[in-house]
């Protein structure tokens, strides 16, 4: 029976791959920053088994070496979240907090499981997004997290095939997550905690921002779309580099690669109402 861990499991897109790979039976296990719960099995003969995993808390990584098997077949890094606002008036603490989870951490997760995905000559997939690919106004810090995962996964790749181990990003565009239906939250939350000056400054950039989650709200990608693609990544013979998910993923990655960056630029002016 394989073996895998995912982080940032307890909902949205980290739970659906737990749930889809425990269901065509391996056996998982779920990262998660509180309390774990009880295992859980399917009918397929695979099971998952919550573990405390925040991947920022050197304890946690630590335990891994004891938590996990000595083979692991697959490593799926997912956990993240991601700050909002201008550049302008972004603190640095929490600049540095975005890197902390989604790069630094997941850095440390993968060098902690890499020893056991050498025995299993494994497979590692992240989970990146289409703001990895194409940058969105007012969400700066995040996709700029995001390329920096890119650009990791895309040395990883190279430094890990003498060892047979593949490495796969999965990019989802707007998907139907509890995160997504908090997002207007934190916006509301980002715009409290600007100072006024910025605030007057950035009212129009907020609207648009406002405007654009809506008008994606209802192409949104279901999080098992997002599953089964890494599912795909784990098991094809010839895993691909990149997997986009869902039609909008395709066609932001597709405009960002086809259109000059002054096209674009303005493009996406345009889009956020900034014209």
């Amino acid at each position: 029976m394989p073996t895998a861990l995912v982080t940032g499991a307890r909902r949205g897109i980290g739970r659906a791959i737990a749930e889809r790979l425990a269901g065509a039976g391996w056996t998982v296990f779920a990262g998660v920053r509180e309390e774990v719960g009880r295992q859980r099995p399917t009918e397929a003969g695979g099971q998952i088994i919550p573990i405390q995993l925040d991947i920022t808390d050197q304890a946690h990584l630590d335990a891994l070496a004891d938590v996990l098997p000595d083979r692991l077949e697959a490593l799926i890094n997912n956990a993240a979240y991601a700050v909002l606002g201008p550049i302008e008036g972004i603190s640095i603490a929490d600049l540095r907090r975005q890197f902390d989870v989604n790069l630094v951490g997941q850095v440390a997760v993968t060098q902690a499981a890499l020893p056991k995905l050498r025995s299993a000559a494994g497979r590692i997939v992240f989970i990146s997004s289409t703001g990895g690919r194409s940058v969105v106004p007012m969400e700066g810090a995040y996709c700029s997290s995001k390329f920096a995962v890119e650009a990791i996964a895309d040395a990883l790749r190279v430094e890990l095939r003498p060892w047979s181990i593949p490495v796969s990003v999965v990019e989802p565009g707007p998907t139907d997550t509890e995160a997504w239906r908090e997002v207007e939250t934190m916006i509301d939350d980002m715009e409290a905690r600007l100072s006024p000056r910025n605030h007057d400054l950035y009212a129009l950039h907020v609207a648009g921002l406002r405007r654009n989650i809506s008008r994606f709200g209802s192409v949104t990608t279901p999080p098992d779309a997002v599953a089964r693609t890494v599912e795909r990544a784990l098991t094809a013979r010839r895993p691909r580099a990149r997997y986009p998910v869902g039609g909008p993923a395709h066609a932001i990655i597709a405009m960002n690669a086809l259109l000059p960056a002054r096209t674009g630029d303005a493009l996406g002016a345009r889009i956020a109402g900034l014209t």
